[in-house]
């Protein structure tokens, strides 16, 4: 009797140290787990079919719900802008291929905000065994075992994670803000410089060196400072 439960103990101690694991969410820095899944566009190996470009995976909870099809609907009016930014879409959830199809049919008869009918071109994919969902931690079990949150990560042309948000399943995203962060985040890379508080395209940045003491060079370069541990530049005089 005391082996059995013994042995209970020591693989109901193995589950939970698995379903740790198989939930870990990666973090920002690290390469995108890669995934292989068919999507309403077909299969789908991703990141590395989407090549150069910058990526984003976008999880939402489940098919034919307000919040998700308001935000399926807002990107797909805002596909044109995100393609300008060399940015791709994923969308998934762990709905059946066949429902995206039909919410995609009935979401393309909808006049959203006075906009008129779009056609919606992004890729849905089906997690039905949420092998994905877990993989990138968009399960949070306090709030469903079975639908996943509304997770965007932001994934740059090296595959590497630059940005991870969760939202709730009441509080659809702002597809501005996507935007804005995804802008931001092309503007820093491979530069030493950060964007402020309320950065918008086009703002001046932060940069990271100490600038000269000569005003006239300064003002030259569109170098000022608020104080010595915030120097701004304008972002024309950036190379």
């Amino acid at each position: 009797m005391k082996r059995t439960s013994l042995i209970l103990a020591l693989m109901m101690l193995v589950g939970i140290t698995y379903s740790q694991q198989d939930t870990r969410t990666p973090v920002i820095g690290e390469k995108a787990p890669s995934f292989k899944v068919q999507t309403t566009n077909g299969i789908i190996n991703f990141p590395k079919d989407f090549g150069s470009s910058w990526k984003i995976l976008f999880s939402h909870p489940a098919d034919f719900t307000p919040v998700c099809s308001s935000e399926i609907l807002e990107l797909a009016h805002m596909e044109e802008e995100f393609n300008k930014l060399d940015a791709k879409f994923l969308i998934m959830s762990v709905d059946s291929i066949d429902s995206h199809r039909d919410w995609i049919r009935a979401m393309e008869q909808v006049d959203y905000l006075g906009k008129g009918p779009v056609k919606i071109n992004l890729p849905m994919a089906t997690d039905r065994h949420y092998r994905i969902s877990r993989q990138y931690g968009m399960i949070h079990n306090a709030s469903s075992d079975k639908r996943t949150v509304r997770g965007v990560f932001i994934i740059d042309p090296d595959n590497v994670i630059q940005s991870i948000s969760y939202y709730p399943m009441t509080v659809g995203r702002n597809m501005e803000e996507i935007k804005r962060s995804l802008i931001a985040l092309q503007t820093v890379a491979g530069r030493h410089i950060s964007t402020p508080a309320d950065w918008e395209p086009g703002n001046d940045v932060f940069i990271h060196f100490k600038p000269s003491h000569e005003e006239n060079k300064n003002a030259e370069q569109g170098i000022y400072e608020l104080a010595w541990f915030m120097v701004y530049q304008n972002l024309r005089n950036l190379k």
